[in-house]
């Protein structure tokens, strides 16, 4: 899944959001095609996590961001559905307690982080705290510089330690985020995703989408990438996804380990 990789951001590199397609399907001509192959990834996900977790060396951290109703539950209900339960955990990072606030605003961050063995999965990250506050005017230049530099030496120490980082924007268009949240105020079913600030927000959409150039440009690296996933076909988000970490998982070249006994002197009664 090689071509994949066309999403991925270079380090340092100036990017608009503008010259990405929310809407491109690739090399899939159908909803029906993608679906397909998504159940050939969960099977080689629920392989490839067994294994991590049995070589006990590596972990896996999966980063989602993206405008509101980009389908980050979406994301990981579909694409790690399958997945053994005890090998992954899913942290939501939202407005900050007051006890978060009298820390460093990673210190939160930090404690979730996934073991070695395990898959973490973050719905929304450290990254809002170079996002929201931007936006609204709570950070200077120097104190954004700061913060970028800051990340990325977390990111380089997780890493160093054995955390593969994968990063994914879920690009969408401002007409499907618009038709996404007017869906949620029509289905009873979904009045409990109905939050009167995320249509207060769609207000500061140009702005976001300069925010987080700015985090594409400063902030991936090649020990911690980002990925713009075109998310306005919810099922071309979820193959592609799925793709990266496959690919990721298996170029890491994991092993079983050896057996630490005389398997020949065992003997089971």
């Amino acid at each position: 899944m090689s071509n994949f990789k066309r999403y991925r951001v270079d380090p340092d590199t100036k990017i608009r959001l503008s010259g990405y397609d929310p809407d491109e399907t690739g090399t899939f001509k159908s909803k029906t095609q993608a679906e397909a192959v998504l159940e050939k990834h969960r099977e080689q996900l629920f392989d490839l996590q067994e294994l991590m977790y049995a070589e006990d060396k590596h972990s896996l951290l999966v980063v989602l961001q993206g405008m509101d109703a980009a389908g980050k539950d979406g994301t990981i209900q579909h694409i790690f559905t399958g997945v053994n339960p005890q090998g992954c955990q899913i942290a939501s990072f939202k407005q900050p307690t007051d006890e978060e606030l009298h820390h460093d605003y990673l210190w939160r961050v930090h404690k979730m982080v996934p073991a070695r063995r395990m898959i973490g999965i973050f719905n929304r990250s450290h990254y809002e705290d170079v996002l929201v506050v931007r936006v609204h005017g709570q950070l200077s230049k120097d104190e954004l510089a700061d913060r970028y530099r800051q990340i990325n030496h977390f990111e380089k120490m997780l890493y160093e330690n054995g955390t593969t980082i994968l990063k994914f924007f879920l690009h969408i268009s401002k007409d499907e985020q618009k038709a996404r949240l007017e869906e949620r105020l029509k289905d009873p079913k979904k009045y409990w995703k109905v939050n009167p600030t995320d249509l207060k927000e769609r207000e500061h959409w140009d702005e976001y989408c300069e925010a987080y150039q700015d985090v594409f440009r400063n902030c991936s690296t090649k020990h911690a990438p980002w990925y713009i996933i075109p998310a306005d076909k919810k099922w071309y988000r979820n193959v592609t996804i799925s793709a990266i970490l496959v690919e990721t998982l298996k170029s890491l070249k994991m092993k079983y380990p050896k057996s630490e006994f005389d398997l020949e002197k065992m003997k089971v009664e």
